[in-house]
């Protein structure tokens, strides 16, 4: 063969191979490759080999990996019950791998990086979790953040599946209220924990001290027994000691007896045994019963320390129950006192204004009774001065008609303890004259009247007879009545006084 078409045949097989080697793609796990061009559906290779014609067809490159979006509301965004929230969240997405799935996130994300894909998908995510905010309350946003998390991973998912893109999960980072509402809930619940722990730690102490009191009381049980057991076992080993002790006395009685009797009579021998036994006998008894005394004793000493002991347990409860129906009445006393001082205050408060309203009044009906009594004194001014006028222009005139009208006055007065006389008994002798005693108890008031119309003209040089008498006849006809002191204007007026 020709060498030079030996030549020309490898360079084509070697340019073949290497448009072949140029168009060998493998994709890796987290990209998709799509091939597309020659035929009218793309292929698409994930995590597997293909080859892509040169010049006829194109790759394209679509990310499959998981990406991080930090979604932020960027600002305060009011809750159901109306208090701005301002939550910091991470969602995790992907693009979906599955054929459909694929085919429209093609269409959407082809050839875009990992920053681009957030970037698209972040106002999205941001206005699904601030519509979910709108529907939760404050307290349970912050007590349930799953759940929150949840719903708005499931109300952004139908979103995003008209994109191709799963939402892997969707977690709050932070949340932060505009008021510090979460703050003082926290602090809230802390004083609430607080609480109960001391109420739980209270009632554990209690609980270790009943116990503690009941273990003590069952151990001091235990060694009363235990004491009482002892003294009984030593009470029986001093009897025995005694009765053994009584046997070898006894032996040695009669060892001395025995002895006796080789020296005395058979009878003095016999008494004599006789009356140690006796004494032996004799004294055990009495050592047993101050052993049964001793015991009795002990019992009766462990018997009433326990009953002591429970009387006083008793009492200690009965005394902390007191106290603390004592503290409850004192509380509730306190209470009451402190609603009937603001209900006392009420009334003070009431009675208080009523009195500033009728001392106000009684301000006022002075103030007019005041200036009633001054009209009033105004007024009796002005008729003294008038009548001092008067009588300085009628001179003696007036004084006569003063003197006149106190004629009436002065009956009145003169007849006035005449009054208080309720019986009167006239012893007569029998004269009717004026001189009789019915006549001087008639004229009793004329007398003192004439005499006193004579004081007056004493004093006064005014005879008041004189002055009536002007208006009689024989006075006007006549004219033969001259009233001394007076001259003829003053005596007719006076006269005419005296008519009126």
């Amino acid at each position: 063969m020709n060498p030079v078409l030996i030549a020309l045949i490898a360079f084509a097989a070697v340019a073949i191979l290497s448009v072949i080697a140029s168009g060998y793609v493998k994709a890796p796990p987290d990209k998709a490759y799509i091939i597309s061009g020659w035929k009218r559906e793309p292929r698409i290779l994930i995590g597997r080999a293909g080859v892509k014609l040169p010049f006829l067809e194109r790759k394209d490159t679509l990310v499959l990996k998981q990406i991080s979006i930090d979604i932020k509301t960027n600002g305060y965004v009011p809750t159901l019950d109306f208090i701005g929230v301002d939550i910091d969240a991470v969602a995790k997405i992907r693009l979906k791998t599955d054929p459909e799935g694929v085919k429209i996130a093609m269409r959407n994300f082809l050839n875009m990086g990992e920053e681009a894909i957030a970037a698209a998908l972040t106002d999205s995510l941001q206005g699904n979790m601030r519509e979910i905010i709108g529907t939760v309350k404050l307290k349970e946003l912050n007590t349930d953040r799953k759940k929150f998390g949840d719903e708005v991973q499931e109300k952004a998912q139908t979103d995003m599946n008209a994109l191709g893109v799963e939402i892997i999960s969707c977690n709050i980072q932070k949340i932060e209220d505009e008021k510090g509402l979460i703050v003082a809930l926290g602090q809230d619940n802390m004083s609430q924990i607080q609480k109960d722990a001391s109420i739980a730690k209270a009632q554990a102490e209690r609980d270790v001290a009943i116990a503690e009191a009941e273990a003590k009381r069952l151990a001091n049980e235990a060694k009363v027994a235990a004491d009482t057991e002892i003294a009984a076992r030593q009470n029986d080993l001093r009897i025995k000691q005694a009765e053994l002790k009584l046997e070898s006395d006894v032996k040695q009685a009669r060892a001395d007896a025995a002895y006796e009797i080789q020296q005395q009579e058979q009878r003095k021998t016999i008494e004599v045994t006789s009356a140690n036994a006796d004494i032996a006998k004799q004294e055990r008894e009495i050592e047993l019963r101050r052993k049964e005394v001793e015991v009795t004793e002990q019992t009766l000493e462990a018997e009433i320390k326990k009953k002591a002991e429970a009387e006083k347990f008793a009492r200690q409860q009965k005394a902390e129950a007191e106290l603390f129906e004592r503290q409850r009445k004192a509380e509730a006393e306190k209470f009451e006192r402190e609603k009937e001082a603001e209900a006392r205050k009420a009334t003070a408060e009431a009675e208080l204004y009523a009195r500033t309203q009728e001392a106000e009044g009684i301000r006022a009906v002075g103030e007019a009774e005041a200036k009633a009594i001054e009209a009033k004194g105004i007024a009796e001014a002005q008729a003294l001065e008038k009548k001092a006028e008067a009588m300085k222009k009628y001179g003696q005139a007036a004084m006569i008609e003063m003197i006149v009208n106190a004629l009436p006055e002065m009956a009145g007065a003169i007849a006035k303890p005449l009054e208080n006389i309720d019986k009167v008994t006239i012893i007569d002798g029998g004269s009717s004259g004026a001189g009789g005693g019915v006549g001087s108890m008639g004229s009793y008031v004329p007398t003192v009247l004439a005499r006193t119309m004579e004081t007056v003209k004493e004093v006064t040089g005014l005879d008041i007879v004189e002055v009536m008498k002007a208006q009689t006849y024989d006075a006007k006809v006549n004219r033969n009545i001259n009233v001394s002191g007076l001259d003829g204007a003053a005596v007719k007026e006076a006269a005419e006084a005296v008519t009126e």
